[in-house]
């Protein structure tokens, strides 16, 4: 059975779009030997929901790129230009697309509905693309299905990640598939988009750069993800930072003996988790995780995390210091998106990944040469065994 471009995108996850591009305007020569057919074959079957074919010259691309991936996958092929009329929409399907861009940029209302309705006619779906509020509100009036929302502005080429996740977040009450366009790199950048509201990212750049393009896709899909949490010290957040976690995590709860005086500084391609008990305040962290108050300990059992005070996945965690047996079988039947935790370490975070599948990983305790003091050698070892 065929799936179409909005389908495959549609499904249950943080699905991708694999681009394939020779040149970038703001970046450069990217891979000037980039062979289409074999990138489109190869990205398909590391895990990519669909893929984007430049075939705009001044990205190095032809129409020719999008018959030889056409040839070589039946995953759903985006044709990517700058479209403007009907004709050119003809052409593309004939080339084998099975959805075109529309920049919003480009064109006005009134052309921005023929191309989509001629779109229709012709069976392709169509990505909207949007890069401010403005356009985000036009693409929402147009009816679009498909939204892209590109963190980078095409006049500037500057790249603006938190102007853009807020854009995606105003589509939750909108019944379109979202797409978050450039700028990532790392797994936590997908990942801020998924909690963002993002069904997809769209990834070109950064894997057209990379060494191994399709390792680096499967990279930036893997899960789950990493984080280090009891962090107290700015040497610590480096070693986790280095060993390639991707969330990290600082108590700021009264009572904890991990509790840090604030957030550390966090890189750009990282997210950055604030941890409460009972009540949160404001603390510049990515995201907050709030455990209830449980009289008597330091936290209750579970938590709720959260993105701009949005639960967007469930900590599932030990009681304060008790075993539970049944833990795993537990996170194991939530049907939420779930961050695994309690005692979790470098011998038993694999046997806990292959039993529940969670969303993320959360280790602190056990990475420790004392308490709030990580031992380096046992954060990369979790790391590595996570992975």
């Amino acid at each position: 059975m065929t799936v179409s471009f909005r389908e495959a995108l549609a499904a249950p996850g943080l699905a991708a779009i694999a681009e394939v591009k020779r040149r970038s305007p703001s970046a450069g020569d990217l891979r000037l030997d980039a062979d289409p057919a074999q990138l489109a074959a190869d990205f398909a079957v590391a895990g990519a929901a669909a893929i984007s074919i430049l075939v705009d010259e001044r990205f190095g691309g032809t129409l020719d790129d999008l018959r030889a991936a056409r040839a070589s996958t039946g995953a759903p092929l985006l044709a990517k230009g700058f479209f403007t009329e009907e004709p050119q929409l003809q052409e593309l399907k004939r080339a084998g697309a099975d959805a075109v861009l529309v920049i919003l940029r480009d064109v006005d209302d009134r052309r921005a509905a023929a191309l989509l309705a001629h779109a229709r006619e012709l069976g392709l779906d169509v990505l909207v693309e949007a890069h401010d509020a403005n356009e985000l509100h036009r693409a929402v009036a147009l009816g679009a299905d498909i939204v892209g929302v590109n963190a980078r502005d095409l006049t500037t080429f500057e790249i603006d990640r938190r102007a853009q996740l807020e854009l995606v977040s105003r589509l939750r009450a909108h019944d379109a598939v979202v797409v978050a366009e450039s700028g990532v790199h790392t797994r936590a950048q997908g990942a801020a988009a998924e909690l963002a509201g993002a069904d997809a990212v769209l990834v070109g750049s950064a894997l057209m750069q990379a060494g191994d393009p399709p390792a680096k896709l499967r990279e930036l899909l893997s899960r789950p993800l990493v984080k280090i949490c009891g962090l107290t010290r700015p040497e610590d957040v480096d070693a986790a930072v280095e060993a390639g976690a991707d969330m990290l995590g600082f108590i700021l709860a009264e009572g904890s003996p991990r509790r840090a005086a604030a957030v550390l500084d966090v890189p750009d391609d990282r997210l950055s988790v604030a941890v409460f008990v009972g009540e949160a305040v404001a603390a510049g962290a990515d995201l907050v995780q709030l455990y209830d108050q449980e009289e008597g300990r330091v936290r209750g059992r579970d938590a709720v995390l959260l993105r701009n005070g949005e639960p967007v996945a469930r900590v599932l965690d030990l009681p304060w210091d008790e075993p539970d047996p049944q833990h795993l079988q537990r996170a194991a039947a939530s049907e939420e998106r779930v961050v695994l935790a309690g005692r979790l370490g470098p011998d038993n975070v694999r046997d806990a990944v292959r039993a529940v599948k969670p969303w993320a990983v959360d280790a602190a305790s056990r990475l420790e040469a004392e308490p709030g003091i990580k031992d380096h050698r046992k954060v990369r070892a979790f790391v590595a065994a996570a992975r």
